[in-house]
């Protein structure tokens, strides 16, 4: 991969067909979900956004596997009083192959706020921090991302501000939702980091 601030790449299977999304400056968007397997055999489903010209050039009826580059984007949206970060892949390339699953993330940006470092019932250790990537016209994306092990350590030193780098993939996780109305079943999406690069100055403040 190529050194950006906001990079993604996807190999898996259609999970559902492009349904129109939204339109902006006259521009047509459909979404779709992928499936992308790990290597312990869970599935991640992941939302992706295309233009309607990308889409055209790509043929999506073959028994292949679709590729797809881009990036990680966020939005904020305002649903039953509150804000909701919805999180996406916007693409700019879609391909359709034979190979390997690929699910291959690398990000730089600051936080924004302080890392919640935690352990596991089983005492494995992992660091929550949101990170805020910047991309076109001074806007920023923001994205949650868990670090594990002793560079959950190393991150849980880190501050509001600090700039790091993770290399790492982008996962769906289930979980279940407590509401007034009962339990709703939703999908939260992060990006899970195999590697970081953190500030060397940790250790000196």
């Amino acid at each position: 991969m190529e050194h950006t601030a906001n990079q993604i790449i996807l190999r898996g299977t259609l999970a559902s067909l492009p349904q129109f999304s939204h339109e902006n400056h006259n521009r047509r968007f459909f979404r779709f979900l992928l499936e992308v397997p790990r290597l312990s055999g869970a599935v991640d489903t992941l939302p992706v956004i295309a233009e309607e010209s990308i889409l055209n050039a790509a043929d999506l009826s073959g028994g292949d596997m679709l590729t797809v580059g881009g990036q990680i984007r966020s939005h904020n949206i305002r649903s039953d009083g509150r804000r909701h970060l919805l999180i996406f892949v916007f693409a700019s390339t879609l391909v359709c192959e034979n190979g390997e699953p690929k699910n291959e993330v690398v990000l730089e940006g600051s936080l924004c706020r302080e890392p919640t470092y935690r352990r596991t019932p089983l005492g494995r250790e992992i660091c929550d921090v949101m990170l805020a990537v910047p991309r076109a016209f001074k806007r920023a994306d923001y994205l949650p991302c868990i670090l594990w092990g002793r560079t959950a350590q190393e991150a849980s030193r880190c501050h509001t501000r600090d700039r790091i780098r993770v290399c790492g993939r982008l996962q769906s996780r289930v979980y279940t939702k407590v509401t007034d109305s009962g339990s709703e079943e939703r999908t939260a999406y992060e990006i899970s980091a195999l590697t970081a690069q953190i500030p060397e100055d940790i250790y000196e403040r």
